[in-house]
């Protein structure tokens, strides 16, 4: 595997079955890096899909990393983090994959975390809500409301998919859980190791594939399951 100039930007996206959309996406997240002059790649996990995700990606000009079986969005972030470190991206981006998220406030996410001093910046779907229904409201709230009674760090909008790395939470970050639950304990290991985290607000497009992907709000209840399971075993350890 070839060593990457410190500089560049790696554009993460964990990809489960989106042989849809997968491409369109990649196009135009692309698009939008070379209008502003980001020298970046894209990377996308499939994460075991049994689809044409991988051919797709591909062909939208992705560097494409293939598991075997699926192991869940943050076991998929978690290898694309791992290859942004092995080929010394100065940053990285995770955004979902089913088109969700706009290439601008990727674009102004990058650029904020370069102006400031930030370790992990989340794109926060409730600093300005337009978009999310109330059920959806409720349920991102829910979470971070349990994120800061757990980990004592409060966000806003914990399960946001959307996040800029510095390269010191690169070549630092990382967590134990693959499900989606990872997102609220990647908050808490940034917490441990002292990285700097803030919010911006970002706006999402929800579409009727999107929604159709999305996550219901009684998977909150497994993810809940999950972080308190994972809080009292390193109490122990």
């Amino acid at each position: 595997m070839t060593s990457r100039a410190r500089g560049s930007v790696a554009i993460i996206m964990p990809a489960y079955n989106e042989g849809v959309v997968i491409a369109s996406v990649v196009k135009d997240i692309k698009a939008t890096l070379n209008k502003h002059k980001i020298k970046a790649d894209i990377i996308v996990v499939n994460d075991g899909s049994s689809d044409n995700t991988a051919t797709e990606a591909a062909r939208g000009g992705a560097i494409v990393i293939n598991h075997i079986v699926n192991l869940g969005a943050g076991g998929a972030t978690a290898t694309g983090l791992s290859y942004a470190n092995d080929n010394n991206y100065k940053i990285a981006v995770s955004m979902d994959a089913d088109g969700q998220h706009t290439s601008r406030d990727v674009i102004s996410g990058i650029k904020a975390i370069k102006q400031q001093k930030v370790d992990l910046l989340i794109g926060s779907r409730l600093i300005n809500p337009v978009e999310m229904s109330e059920v959806k409201k409720l349920g991102n709230r829910g979470l971070s409301f349990i994120t800061y009674v757990l980990f004592g760090v409060n966000v806003a909008d914990s399960q946001s998919g959307l996040r800029i790395f510095s390269r010191s939470a690169i070549e630092n970050l990382r967590w134990k859980t693959s499900g989606f639950e990872f997102c609220s304990e990647m908050i808490w290991r940034a917490k441990q190791l002292g990285l700097i985290v803030q919010e911006y607000p970002i706006k999402v497009v929800y579409s009727d594939y999107s929604i159709s992907k999305g996550q219901s709000n009684w998977n909150g209840v497994n993810i809940l399951k999950s972080l308190i399971t994972r809080r009292v075993v390193e109490l122990f350890e």
